[in-house]
């Protein structure tokens, strides 16, 4: 389940909401064990994923680097090749 959380910070374009989260969906799932809550636990889940994105934001917001960004597209073509070997 965690393989689908992505390194988001230090790339150019930045990281999107939308991004930000779906990698806090994918945390929250994780560590609760559900991959879909029930009604009773739903309203507890969707407000943890709200606010692990908002943390994430913030921190990705204040972070630092001297590194230049990383190019999604290259970053992209060197996981499918990591995958293509595994594969292998």
């Amino acid at each position: 389940m965690c393989r689908n959380i992505k390194t988001l910070f230090n790339f150019d374009p930045a990281a999107t909401d939308e991004e930000i989260q779906a990698a806090s969906l994918q945390y929250v799932r994780k560590i609760s064990g559900f991959n879909k809550p029930s009604k009773a636990n739903e309203a507890a889940f969707l407000l943890a994923v709200d606010e692990i994105a908002r943390v994430s934001r913030d921190l990705l917001n204040s972070l630092e680097t001297n590194a230049r960004p990383k190019d999604r597209d290259e970053e992209a073509a060197k996981a499918r090749e990591r995958a293509h070997q595994r594969m292998r």
